[in-house]
Protein backbone atom coordinates (compact mmCIF):
# COMPACT_ATOMS: atom_id res chain seq x y z
CA UNK A 1 0.00 0.00 0.00
CA UNK A 2 2.39 2.29 0.72
CA UNK A 3 4.50 1.63 -2.48
CA UNK A 4 1.25 2.48 -4.43
CA UNK A 5 0.48 5.68 -1.69
CA UNK A 6 4.29 7.17 -2.93
CA UNK A 7 3.86 6.70 -6.62
CA UNK A 8 0.26 7.88 -6.86
CA UNK A 9 1.16 10.98 -4.24
CA UNK A 10 3.92 11.79 -7.02
CA UNK A 11 1.02 11.32 -9.70
CA UNK A 12 -1.08 14.12 -7.66
CA UNK A 13 1.71 16.27 -6.76
CA UNK A 14 1.58 16.93 -10.70
CA UNK A 15 -1.23 18.76 -9.84
CA UNK A 16 -0.55 20.38 -6.82
CA UNK A 17 2.49 21.61 -7.02
CA UNK A 18 1.46 25.15 -8.36
CA UNK A 19 0.54 25.31 -4.66
CA UNK A 20 2.92 24.33 -2.88
CA UNK A 21 3.98 27.31 -1.05
CA UNK A 22 0.17 27.02 0.37
CA UNK A 23 1.06 23.50 1.08
CA UNK A 24 3.69 25.15 3.23
CA UNK A 25 1.68 27.19 4.79
CA UNK A 26 -0.89 24.46 5.87
CA UNK A 27 1.53 22.50 7.34
CA UNK A 28 3.62 25.36 9.16
CA UNK A 29 -0.26 26.45 10.73
CA UNK A 30 -1.00 22.51 11.67
CA UNK A 31 2.08 22.63 13.31
CA UNK A 32 1.33 25.04 15.51
CA UNK A 33 -2.35 24.11 15.92
CA UNK A 34 -0.67 20.63 16.82
CA UNK A 35 1.30 22.31 20.13
CA UNK A 36 -1.40 24.51 20.97
CA UNK A 37 -3.76 20.99 21.55
CA UNK A 38 -1.07 19.63 23.06
CA UNK A 39 -0.20 22.18 25.81
CA UNK A 40 -4.30 23.63 26.68
CA UNK A 41 -5.41 20.42 28.37
CA UNK A 42 -2.68 21.03 30.91
CA UNK A 43 -3.77 24.89 31.40
CA UNK A 44 -7.11 23.61 31.97
CA UNK A 45 -5.77 21.35 34.17
CA UNK A 46 -4.15 23.80 36.53
CA UNK A 47 -6.78 26.37 36.61
CA UNK A 48 -9.42 23.21 38.11
CA UNK A 49 -6.13 22.54 40.55
CA UNK A 50 -5.97 26.41 41.38
CA UNK A 51 -9.77 26.58 41.84
CA UNK A 52 -10.00 23.94 43.85
CA UNK A 53 -7.22 25.47 46.13
CA UNK A 54 -8.78 29.33 46.13
CA UNK A 55 -5.64 30.77 44.32
CA UNK A 56 -8.02 33.04 42.52
CA UNK A 57 -5.36 35.55 41.14
CA UNK A 58 -3.52 32.32 39.09
CA UNK A 59 -6.73 31.03 37.99
CA UNK A 60 -7.52 34.55 36.38
CA UNK A 61 -3.63 34.40 35.13
CA UNK A 62 -4.14 31.06 33.83
CA UNK A 63 -7.55 32.21 32.17
CA UNK A 64 -6.10 34.74 30.39
CA UNK A 65 -3.17 32.56 28.99
CA UNK A 66 -6.07 29.73 28.23
CA UNK A 67 -8.03 32.49 25.98
CA UNK A 68 -5.17 33.95 23.75
CA UNK A 69 -4.27 30.16 22.99
CA UNK A 70 -8.00 29.91 21.91
CA UNK A 71 -7.81 32.88 19.45
CA UNK A 72 -4.47 31.71 18.34
CA UNK A 73 -6.15 28.41 17.62
CA UNK A 74 -8.74 29.91 16.05
CA UNK A 75 -6.42 32.49 14.10
CA UNK A 76 -4.34 29.36 12.87
CA UNK A 77 -7.88 27.32 11.82
CA UNK A 78 -9.14 29.77 9.82
CA UNK A 79 -5.62 29.80 7.59
CA UNK A 80 -5.22 26.06 7.72
CA UNK A 81 -8.94 26.57 6.32
CA UNK A 82 -8.03 29.03 3.37
CA UNK A 83 -4.70 26.90 2.17
CA UNK A 84 -7.01 24.00 2.61
CA UNK A 85 -9.71 25.09 0.43
CA UNK A 86 -7.48 26.70 -1.77
CA UNK A 87 -5.26 24.29 -2.76
CA UNK A 88 -8.31 21.45 -3.11
CA UNK A 89 -9.59 24.01 -5.71
CA UNK A 90 -6.71 24.35 -7.71
CA UNK A 91 -5.62 20.45 -7.83
CA UNK A 92 -9.59 19.57 -8.26
CA UNK A 93 -10.00 21.77 -11.55
CA UNK A 94 -6.20 20.98 -13.19
CA UNK A 95 -6.95 17.09 -12.58
CA UNK A 96 -10.56 17.52 -13.82
CA UNK A 97 -9.40 19.35 -16.70
CA UNK A 98 -6.31 17.30 -17.72
CA UNK A 99 -8.73 13.99 -17.35
CA UNK A 100 -11.16 15.86 -19.57
CA UNK A 101 -8.23 16.37 -22.22
CA UNK A 102 -7.19 12.59 -22.23
CA UNK A 103 -10.96 11.49 -22.22
CA UNK A 104 -11.27 13.43 -25.55
CA UNK A 105 -8.12 11.88 -26.95
CA UNK A 106 -9.55 8.27 -26.63
CA UNK A 107 -9.96 5.90 -29.53
CA UNK A 108 -13.57 5.70 -30.41
CA UNK A 109 -13.10 2.05 -30.42
CA UNK A 110 -12.69 2.57 -26.42
CA UNK A 111 -15.23 5.08 -26.26
CA UNK A 112 -17.70 2.69 -27.61
CA UNK A 113 -16.73 -0.16 -25.43
CA UNK A 114 -17.58 2.03 -22.22
CA UNK A 115 -20.88 3.68 -20.85
CA UNK A 116 -20.72 7.51 -20.37
CA UNK A 117 -20.71 6.71 -17.01
CA UNK A 118 -17.22 5.27 -16.44
CA UNK A 119 -15.66 8.89 -17.45
CA UNK A 120 -18.52 10.95 -15.62
CA UNK A 121 -17.70 9.10 -12.19
CA UNK A 122 -13.84 8.64 -12.54
CA UNK A 123 -14.38 12.63 -14.00
CA UNK A 124 -16.53 14.21 -10.56
CA UNK A 125 -15.99 11.14 -8.18
CA UNK A 126 -12.59 10.17 -8.71
CA UNK A 127 -11.06 13.67 -8.72
CA UNK A 128 -12.69 14.56 -5.70
CA UNK A 129 -10.57 12.10 -3.42
CA UNK A 130 -7.25 12.63 -5.54
CA UNK A 131 -7.35 16.24 -4.76
CA UNK A 132 -8.30 16.29 -1.52
CA UNK A 133 -5.31 13.58 -0.66
CA UNK A 134 -2.54 16.52 0.72
CA UNK A 135 -5.43 18.09 3.34
CA UNK A 136 -6.17 14.25 4.44
CA UNK A 137 -2.83 13.36 4.94
CA UNK A 138 -1.88 16.77 6.84
CA UNK A 139 -4.93 16.86 9.25
CA UNK A 140 -4.74 12.84 10.01
CA UNK A 141 -0.77 12.49 10.25
CA UNK A 142 -0.96 15.97 12.33
CA UNK A 143 -3.59 14.81 14.59
CA UNK A 144 -1.56 11.61 15.13
CA UNK A 145 1.74 13.92 16.02
CA UNK A 146 -0.68 15.10 18.44
CA UNK A 147 -2.19 12.25 20.31
CA UNK A 148 1.94 10.94 19.98
CA UNK A 149 2.73 13.99 21.81
CA UNK A 150 -0.25 13.16 24.54
CA UNK A 151 0.97 9.38 25.18
CA UNK A 152 4.90 11.25 25.41
CA UNK A 153 2.93 13.12 28.36
CA UNK A 154 1.07 10.40 29.56
CA UNK A 155 4.33 7.94 29.81
CA UNK A 156 5.97 10.68 31.62
CA UNK A 157 3.17 11.00 34.32
CA UNK A 158 2.84 7.07 35.34
CA UNK A 159 3.92 4.16 32.84
CA UNK A 160 1.01 1.90 33.49
CA UNK A 161 -1.29 4.37 32.41
CA UNK A 162 0.90 4.87 29.22
CA UNK A 163 0.79 0.80 29.07
CA UNK A 164 -2.79 0.49 29.48
CA UNK A 165 -3.28 3.13 26.48
CA UNK A 166 -1.28 1.62 24.42
CA UNK A 167 -3.11 -2.07 24.53
CA UNK A 168 -6.36 0.12 23.86
CA UNK A 169 -4.68 1.44 20.71
CA UNK A 170 -3.45 -1.32 19.68
CA UNK A 171 -7.27 -3.76 20.04
CA UNK A 172 -8.94 -0.78 18.79
CA UNK A 173 -6.49 -0.36 15.57
CA UNK A 174 -6.46 -3.61 14.72
CA UNK A 175 -10.49 -4.04 14.33
CA UNK A 176 -10.27 -0.48 12.52
CA UNK A 177 -7.61 -2.20 10.12
CA UNK A 178 -10.02 -5.15 9.43
CA UNK A 179 -12.90 -2.62 8.58
CA UNK A 180 -11.25 -0.48 6.07
CA UNK A 181 -9.82 -3.57 4.35
CA UNK A 182 -13.82 -5.22 3.92
CA UNK A 183 -14.77 -1.37 2.91
CA UNK A 184 -12.13 -1.02 0.32
CA UNK A 185 -12.88 -4.58 -1.53
CA UNK A 186 -16.79 -3.49 -1.32
CA UNK A 187 -16.06 -0.20 -1.89
CA UNK A 188 -14.44 -1.36 -5.96
CA UNK A 189 -17.25 -3.26 -6.35
CA UNK A 190 -19.71 0.05 -5.74
CA UNK A 191 -18.18 2.42 -7.56
CA UNK A 192 -18.04 -0.30 -10.84
CA UNK A 193 -21.83 -0.48 -10.62
CA UNK A 194 -22.34 3.35 -10.02
CA UNK A 195 -20.33 3.78 -13.39
CA UNK A 196 -22.99 1.67 -14.69
CA UNK A 197 -26.20 3.48 -13.23
CA UNK A 198 -24.93 6.83 -14.07
CA UNK A 199 -24.60 5.87 -17.96
CA UNK A 200 -27.85 4.39 -18.19
CA UNK A 201 -28.91 7.38 -16.45
CA UNK A 202 -27.17 9.44 -19.04
CA UNK A 203 -28.74 7.52 -22.20
CA UNK A 204 -32.05 8.14 -19.84
CA UNK A 205 -32.15 11.77 -20.11
CA UNK A 206 -30.77 12.10 -23.73
CA UNK A 207 -33.32 9.75 -24.74
CA UNK A 208 -36.26 10.90 -22.62
CA UNK A 209 -38.45 12.17 -25.51
CA UNK A 210 -38.03 9.39 -27.81
CA UNK A 211 -38.80 7.48 -24.51
CA UNK A 212 -41.92 9.01 -24.37
CA UNK A 213 -42.99 8.77 -27.76
CA UNK A 214 -42.71 5.13 -27.67
CA UNK A 215 -44.37 4.59 -24.42
CA UNK A 216 -41.41 3.30 -23.15
CA UNK A 217 -41.55 4.85 -19.73
CA UNK A 218 -42.65 1.79 -17.99
CA UNK A 219 -39.76 -0.81 -18.86
CA UNK A 220 -37.25 1.83 -18.67
CA UNK A 221 -38.37 2.19 -14.93
CA UNK A 222 -37.86 -1.03 -14.60
CA UNK A 223 -34.53 -1.45 -15.59
CA UNK A 224 -34.12 1.67 -13.83
CA UNK A 225 -35.56 0.18 -10.30
CA UNK A 226 -33.38 -2.93 -10.60
CA UNK A 227 -30.14 -1.30 -11.52
CA UNK A 228 -30.82 1.07 -8.30
CA UNK A 229 -31.72 -1.65 -6.04
CA UNK A 230 -28.88 -3.46 -6.82
CA UNK A 231 -26.26 -0.34 -6.42
CA UNK A 232 -27.98 0.75 -3.09
CA UNK A 233 -27.93 -2.60 -1.56
CA UNK A 234 -24.19 -3.00 -2.55
CA UNK A 235 -24.15 0.88 -0.86
CA UNK A 236 -25.95 -0.88 2.17
CA UNK A 237 -23.42 -3.45 2.53
CA UNK A 238 -20.83 -1.02 2.75
CA UNK A 239 -23.20 0.63 5.49
CA UNK A 240 -23.66 -2.60 7.28
CA UNK A 241 -19.90 -3.56 7.49
CA UNK A 242 -19.46 0.11 8.75
CA UNK A 243 -22.22 -0.05 11.10
CA UNK A 244 -20.98 -3.48 13.11
CA UNK A 245 -17.67 -2.43 13.73
CA UNK A 246 -18.64 0.93 14.62
CA UNK A 247 -20.76 -0.68 17.33
CA UNK A 248 -17.66 -3.01 18.70
CA UNK A 249 -15.35 -0.34 18.45
CA UNK A 250 -17.28 1.87 20.23
CA UNK A 251 -18.68 -0.09 22.62
CA UNK A 252 -14.62 -0.69 23.40
CA UNK A 253 -13.81 2.58 23.63
CA UNK A 254 -16.67 2.68 26.49
CA UNK A 255 -15.24 0.04 27.81
CA UNK A 256 -11.59 1.15 27.91
CA UNK A 257 -12.97 4.64 29.20
CA UNK A 258 -14.35 3.42 32.54
CA UNK A 259 -11.62 0.94 32.92
CA UNK A 260 -9.41 3.42 32.95
CA UNK A 261 -10.87 6.05 35.37
CA UNK A 262 -11.09 3.42 37.74
CA UNK A 263 -7.50 3.05 37.71
CA UNK A 264 -6.79 6.74 38.11
CA UNK A 265 -8.83 6.47 41.04
CA UNK A 266 -7.16 2.96 42.09
CA UNK A 267 -3.78 5.28 41.51
CA UNK A 268 -4.80 8.47 43.24
CA UNK A 269 -6.41 5.71 46.09
CA UNK A 270 -2.93 3.98 46.63
CA UNK A 271 -0.97 7.45 46.49
CA UNK A 272 0.92 7.00 43.41
CA UNK A 273 -0.82 9.74 41.59
CA UNK A 274 -1.83 13.24 42.35
CA UNK A 275 -4.91 14.79 41.51
CA UNK A 276 -3.83 17.32 39.07
CA UNK A 277 -1.93 14.84 37.28
CA UNK A 278 -5.31 12.69 37.03
CA UNK A 279 -7.24 15.86 35.65
CA UNK A 280 -3.93 16.13 32.81
CA UNK A 281 -4.27 12.15 32.37
CA UNK A 282 -8.39 12.91 32.15
CA UNK A 283 -8.30 15.72 29.87
CA UNK A 284 -5.89 13.91 27.38
CA UNK A 285 -8.48 10.73 27.65
CA UNK A 286 -10.93 12.30 25.06
CA UNK A 287 -7.91 13.36 22.45
CA UNK A 288 -6.00 9.46 22.88
CA UNK A 289 -9.28 7.82 22.24
CA UNK A 290 -9.66 9.34 19.36
CA UNK A 291 -5.82 8.29 18.06
CA UNK A 292 -7.13 5.17 16.81
CA UNK A 293 -10.00 6.91 14.34
CA UNK A 294 -7.07 9.82 13.35
CA UNK A 295 -5.44 6.32 11.55
CA UNK A 296 -9.17 4.26 10.55
CA UNK A 297 -9.40 7.65 8.99
CA UNK A 298 -6.23 8.28 7.35
CA UNK A 299 -5.88 4.47 6.18
CA UNK A 300 -9.47 4.34 4.70
CA UNK A 301 -8.65 7.85 2.59
CA UNK A 302 -5.57 6.64 1.91
CA UNK A 303 -7.16 3.59 0.37
CA UNK A 304 -9.68 5.34 -1.19
CA UNK A 305 -6.93 7.69 -3.09
CA UNK A 306 -4.97 4.88 -4.34
CA UNK A 307 -8.07 3.42 -5.28
CA UNK A 308 -9.46 6.78 -7.73
CA UNK A 309 -5.20 7.37 -8.58
CA UNK A 310 -5.62 4.33 -10.11
CA UNK A 311 -8.92 4.59 -12.14
CA UNK A 312 -7.81 8.30 -13.24
CA UNK A 313 -4.24 6.73 -13.91
CA UNK A 314 -6.11 3.85 -16.36
CA UNK A 315 -7.66 6.94 -18.60
CA UNK A 316 -4.61 9.05 -18.89
CA UNK A 317 -1.52 6.71 -18.74
CA UNK A 318 -3.06 2.74 -19.15
CA UNK A 319 -3.57 0.17 -21.38
CA UNK A 320 -7.54 -0.33 -20.83
CA UNK A 321 -8.14 2.51 -22.40
CA UNK A 322 -6.11 3.52 -25.75
CA UNK A 323 -5.55 6.77 -26.88
CA UNK A 324 -5.83 7.29 -30.31
CA UNK A 325 -2.57 7.89 -32.31
CA UNK A 326 -1.09 10.33 -34.79
CA UNK A 327 2.25 10.71 -36.60
CA UNK A 328 4.32 13.49 -36.63
CA UNK A 329 4.50 14.63 -40.10
CA UNK A 330 2.45 18.18 -40.89
CA UNK A 331 0.60 20.04 -43.60
CA UNK A 332 0.06 23.43 -43.39
CA UNK A 333 -2.64 22.97 -45.93
CA UNK A 334 -3.73 20.13 -48.22
CA UNK A 335 -4.91 20.18 -51.67
CA UNK A 336 -7.93 17.61 -51.08
CA UNK A 337 -6.89 14.88 -52.81
CA UNK A 338 -7.06 11.25 -51.20
CA UNK A 339 -7.26 7.51 -51.54
CA UNK A 340 -8.71 4.30 -50.16
CA UNK A 341 -6.23 1.20 -51.21
CA UNK A 342 -7.26 -1.98 -50.45
CA UNK A 343 -8.76 -0.94 -46.83
CA UNK A 344 -11.19 -3.52 -44.82
CA UNK A 345 -12.62 -2.60 -41.30
CA UNK A 346 -15.10 -4.11 -38.77
CA UNK A 347 -16.65 -2.79 -35.91
CA UNK A 348 -15.50 -3.96 -32.30
CA UNK A 349 -15.88 -7.80 -33.18
CA UNK A 350 -18.19 -7.94 -35.85
CA UNK A 351 -18.15 -8.40 -39.62
CA UNK A 352 -16.06 -6.15 -41.62
CA UNK A 353 -17.79 -3.28 -43.13
CA UNK A 354 -15.51 -2.52 -45.99
CA UNK A 355 -13.64 -5.15 -47.35
CA UNK A 356 -10.78 -4.33 -50.08
CA UNK A 357 -12.40 -0.87 -51.09
CA UNK A 358 -10.31 0.45 -53.28
CA UNK A 359 -11.26 4.57 -54.97
CA UNK A 360 -9.90 8.02 -55.60
CA UNK A 361 -10.66 11.30 -55.08
CA UNK A 362 -9.27 14.57 -57.03
CA UNK A 363 -9.06 17.85 -55.44
CA UNK A 364 -11.98 20.53 -56.05
CA UNK A 365 -14.06 17.70 -57.24
CA UNK A 366 -17.62 16.61 -55.91
CA UNK A 367 -18.16 12.73 -55.25
CA UNK A 368 -21.40 11.06 -53.60
CA UNK A 369 -21.43 7.73 -52.12
CA UNK A 370 -24.84 5.68 -52.81
CA UNK A 371 -25.70 2.02 -51.20
CA UNK A 372 -28.52 0.83 -48.98
CA UNK A 373 -27.50 1.01 -45.22
CA UNK A 374 -24.66 -0.79 -43.97
CA UNK A 375 -22.62 -0.94 -47.47
CA UNK A 376 -20.44 1.37 -45.55
CA UNK A 377 -20.44 5.11 -46.68
CA UNK A 378 -20.35 6.41 -43.28
CA UNK A 379 -17.80 4.46 -41.98
CA UNK A 380 -15.42 5.78 -45.21
CA UNK A 381 -16.48 8.87 -43.42
CA UNK A 382 -14.85 7.84 -40.15
CA UNK A 383 -11.84 6.50 -41.43
CA UNK A 384 -11.14 9.55 -43.33
CA UNK A 385 -11.30 11.84 -40.46
CA UNK A 386 -9.37 9.03 -38.38
CA UNK A 387 -12.17 8.02 -35.75
CA UNK A 388 -11.03 4.56 -36.82
CA UNK A 389 -8.03 2.66 -37.88
CA UNK A 390 -7.94 0.53 -40.83
CA UNK A 391 -7.66 -3.16 -40.07
CA UNK A 392 -6.12 -3.33 -43.22
CA UNK A 393 -4.97 -0.90 -46.38
CA UNK A 394 -4.00 2.42 -45.88
CA UNK A 395 -5.94 5.97 -46.69
CA UNK A 396 -3.90 8.50 -48.17
CA UNK A 397 -4.35 12.32 -48.31
CA UNK A 398 -2.51 14.44 -50.72
CA UNK A 399 -0.80 11.05 -51.10
CA UNK A 400 0.75 11.32 -47.66
CA UNK A 401 -0.47 8.16 -45.60
CA UNK A 402 -3.15 8.95 -42.81
CA UNK A 403 -1.04 7.38 -40.58
CA UNK A 404 1.84 9.71 -40.54
CA UNK A 405 -0.16 12.77 -40.31
CA UNK A 406 -0.66 14.64 -36.64
CA UNK A 407 -3.69 15.25 -35.54
CA UNK A 408 -4.08 18.94 -37.06
CA UNK A 409 -3.08 17.91 -40.33
CA UNK A 410 -6.70 15.52 -40.38
CA UNK A 411 -8.88 17.45 -37.93
CA UNK A 412 -8.22 20.84 -38.83
CA UNK A 413 -8.89 20.24 -42.76
CA UNK A 414 -11.64 17.96 -42.78
CA UNK A 415 -15.10 18.83 -41.69
CA UNK A 416 -17.93 16.22 -41.05
CA UNK A 417 -21.64 17.37 -41.12
CA UNK A 418 -23.50 14.09 -40.09
CA UNK A 419 -26.95 12.93 -40.33
CA UNK A 420 -27.51 13.65 -36.35
CA UNK A 421 -24.93 16.31 -35.82
CA UNK A 422 -24.73 17.18 -32.00
CA UNK A 423 -25.56 20.71 -30.77
CA UNK A 424 -24.35 22.68 -27.66
CA UNK A 425 -26.50 23.44 -24.94
CA UNK A 426 -24.77 27.21 -25.47
CA UNK A 427 -26.11 30.12 -27.80
CA UNK A 428 -26.15 29.74 -31.21
CA UNK A 429 -22.83 32.42 -31.89
CA UNK A 430 -20.97 30.54 -29.19
CA UNK A 431 -21.73 26.68 -30.85
CA UNK A 432 -19.82 28.45 -34.06
CA UNK A 433 -16.88 29.94 -32.28
CA UNK A 434 -16.29 26.37 -30.94
CA UNK A 435 -14.97 25.74 -34.03
CA UNK A 436 -13.20 28.44 -34.60
CA UNK A 437 -12.48 31.25 -31.28
CA UNK A 438 -11.46 34.57 -33.22
CA UNK A 439 -14.32 33.80 -35.58
CA UNK A 440 -15.77 37.92 -36.55
CA UNK A 441 -19.65 39.09 -36.47
CA UNK A 442 -19.17 39.25 -40.05
CA UNK A 443 -18.18 35.74 -40.60
CA UNK A 444 -20.74 34.31 -38.76
CA UNK A 445 -23.85 35.69 -39.90
CA UNK A 446 -22.11 35.21 -43.50
CA UNK A 447 -22.11 31.94 -42.66
CA UNK A 448 -25.65 31.21 -41.47
CA UNK A 449 -26.81 32.77 -44.94
CA UNK A 450 -24.85 30.56 -46.39
CA UNK A 451 -26.79 27.51 -44.90
CA UNK A 452 -30.25 29.20 -45.15
CA UNK A 453 -30.29 30.11 -41.40
CA UNK A 454 -29.74 33.14 -40.94
CA UNK A 455 -34.07 34.09 -41.91
CA UNK A 456 -34.89 31.72 -38.68
CA UNK A 457 -32.12 33.55 -36.45
CA UNK A 458 -33.85 36.85 -36.99
CA UNK A 459 -37.09 36.11 -35.72
CA UNK A 460 -35.31 34.63 -32.18
CA UNK A 461 -35.91 37.02 -29.85
CA UNK A 462 -31.98 36.89 -28.51
CA UNK A 463 -30.87 36.54 -32.09
CA UNK A 464 -27.57 34.50 -32.53
CA UNK A 465 -27.63 34.88 -28.76
CA UNK A 466 -30.45 32.28 -28.31
CA UNK A 467 -29.50 29.37 -26.08
CA UNK A 468 -30.71 26.10 -28.15
CA UNK A 469 -30.88 23.60 -25.44
CA UNK A 470 -28.97 20.35 -25.01
CA UNK A 471 -28.84 18.47 -28.22
CA UNK A 472 -30.21 21.68 -29.95
CA UNK A 473 -33.39 20.56 -28.59
CA UNK A 474 -35.19 23.95 -28.84
CA UNK A 475 -34.32 23.42 -32.95
CA UNK A 476 -36.52 21.36 -35.45
CA UNK A 477 -34.05 18.39 -37.04
CA UNK A 478 -33.26 20.89 -40.23
CA UNK A 479 -32.35 23.93 -38.35
CA UNK A 480 -29.88 21.65 -36.02
CA UNK A 481 -28.51 20.56 -39.83
CA UNK A 482 -28.21 23.73 -41.02
CA UNK A 483 -26.39 24.95 -38.31
CA UNK A 484 -23.85 22.45 -37.89
CA UNK A 485 -23.48 23.27 -41.71
CA UNK A 486 -22.91 26.92 -40.96
CA UNK A 487 -20.00 25.55 -38.33
CA UNK A 488 -18.32 24.00 -41.44
CA UNK A 489 -18.91 27.01 -43.11
CA UNK A 490 -17.30 29.09 -40.08
CA UNK A 491 -14.12 26.32 -40.18
CA UNK A 492 -13.25 26.42 -43.51
CA UNK A 493 -11.29 23.20 -44.25
CA UNK A 494 -10.35 22.06 -47.70
CA UNK A 495 -12.38 18.66 -47.03
CA UNK A 496 -16.38 18.67 -46.39
CA UNK A 497 -18.65 15.50 -45.80
CA UNK A 498 -22.21 15.93 -46.05
CA UNK A 499 -23.79 12.78 -44.31
CA UNK A 500 -27.03 12.72 -44.69
CA UNK A 501 -26.83 16.62 -43.70
CA UNK A 502 -30.03 17.22 -46.35
CA UNK A 503 -31.95 14.55 -45.07
CA UNK A 504 -34.06 16.32 -42.48
CA UNK A 505 -34.76 19.66 -44.88
CA UNK A 506 -37.78 20.55 -46.72
CA UNK A 507 -37.39 20.23 -50.54
CA UNK A 508 -36.93 24.29 -50.17
CA UNK A 509 -34.68 24.52 -48.17
CA UNK A 510 -33.26 21.88 -49.24
CA UNK A 511 -32.52 23.50 -52.97
CA UNK A 512 -30.80 26.42 -51.29
CA UNK A 513 -28.16 24.24 -49.52
CA UNK A 514 -28.03 22.88 -52.96
CA UNK A 515 -26.95 26.13 -54.16
CA UNK A 516 -24.58 26.54 -51.46
CA UNK A 517 -22.93 23.08 -52.16
CA UNK A 518 -22.91 24.18 -56.02
CA UNK A 519 -21.01 27.74 -54.71
CA UNK A 520 -18.58 26.03 -52.71
CA UNK A 521 -17.41 23.72 -55.45
CA UNK A 522 -14.48 25.45 -56.81
CA UNK A 523 -12.58 25.40 -53.60
CA UNK A 524 -13.68 22.79 -51.72
CA UNK A 525 -13.06 18.58 -52.04
CA UNK A 526 -16.79 17.56 -51.40
CA UNK A 527 -17.97 13.76 -50.05
CA UNK A 528 -21.63 13.61 -49.96
CA UNK A 529 -23.64 10.49 -49.04
CA UNK A 530 -27.20 10.56 -49.35
CA UNK A 531 -30.42 8.76 -49.74
CA UNK A 532 -32.06 11.25 -51.89
CA UNK A 533 -30.55 10.65 -54.71
CA UNK A 534 -32.08 13.93 -56.28
CA UNK A 535 -29.39 15.76 -53.36
CA UNK A 536 -26.55 14.16 -55.57
CA UNK A 537 -27.21 13.76 -59.23
CA UNK A 538 -24.92 17.16 -60.32
CA UNK A 539 -21.84 15.55 -58.35
CA UNK A 540 -18.94 15.15 -60.28
CA UNK A 541 -18.49 11.10 -59.52
CA UNK A 542 -21.27 8.71 -58.06
CA UNK A 543 -19.90 5.51 -56.27
CA UNK A 544 -21.94 3.18 -55.39
CA UNK A 545 -21.20 0.70 -52.24
CA UNK A 546 -22.60 -2.82 -51.54
CA UNK A 547 -21.00 -4.84 -48.94
CA UNK A 548 -17.95 -2.43 -48.52
CA UNK A 549 -16.60 -2.41 -52.12
CA UNK A 550 -17.25 -0.06 -54.76
CA UNK A 551 -19.36 -2.01 -57.41
CA UNK A 552 -20.22 0.41 -59.98
CA UNK A 553 -18.67 4.45 -60.57
CA UNK A 554 -19.20 7.25 -63.10
CA UNK A 555 -21.73 10.39 -63.25
CA UNK A 556 -25.60 9.72 -62.48
CA UNK A 557 -26.44 9.07 -66.34
CA UNK A 558 -23.59 6.87 -66.70
CA UNK A 559 -24.57 4.76 -63.63
CA UNK A 560 -28.46 4.59 -64.60
CA UNK A 561 -27.09 2.51 -68.04
CA UNK A 562 -24.65 0.56 -66.28
CA UNK A 563 -25.88 -0.10 -62.86
CA UNK A 564 -29.38 -1.94 -62.22
CA UNK A 565 -29.32 -1.20 -58.60
CA UNK A 566 -28.36 2.48 -58.97
CA UNK A 567 -31.33 3.02 -61.56
CA UNK A 568 -33.70 0.98 -59.31
CA UNK A 569 -33.37 3.39 -56.30
CA UNK A 570 -33.44 5.98 -58.49
CA UNK A 571 -36.77 5.08 -59.77
CA UNK A 572 -38.32 4.08 -56.77
CA UNK A 573 -37.34 7.55 -55.25
CA UNK A 574 -39.21 8.96 -58.31
CA UNK A 575 -42.39 6.63 -57.92
CA UNK A 576 -42.37 8.50 -54.20
CA UNK A 577 -42.61 11.38 -55.76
Amino acid sequence: MLKDLWKNLKFAWKYAESQKWKLIGLFVCTFFHVIISVVTPIVSAKIIVKLTNSQLKQVIYLAVVLFVMEIMRNVISYFCHYFSQVTYRETFTSLQLDLGKNILTLNNTCIDANSAGVFIQRLTGDTTKISDVFNLLNYHLLDIMTDIGIFGAVLIIDVRIFLYMILMILIIGLLENKRVSIRNEKDKVFRKENENVSGFVGELVRGVRDIKMLSAEKSFLNSLNHRLIDLNLKRYDMGRVQRNYQFVIGSLHDIFDLTIICLLVYLIYIGDLSIALALVVHNYLGKASYMVSSYSYLLEGIKDFNLSSSRIFDIIYGNEFPKESFGKKHLDSIQGNFEFKKVSFGYLDGDLVLNDLSFKVKSKSTVAFVGKSGAGKTTIFNLLCKMYEPLAGKILIDGVDVAELDRASIRDNITIISQNPYIFNVSIRDNLKLVKENVTEEEIIDACKMACLDDFIETLPNGYDTIVGEGGVSLSGGQRQRLAIARAFVQKTKIILFDEATSALDNITQTKIQQAIENMKDDYTILIIAHRLSTIIHSDRILFLDDGKVVAEGSHEELLEKCKAYRELYEAEIEKG
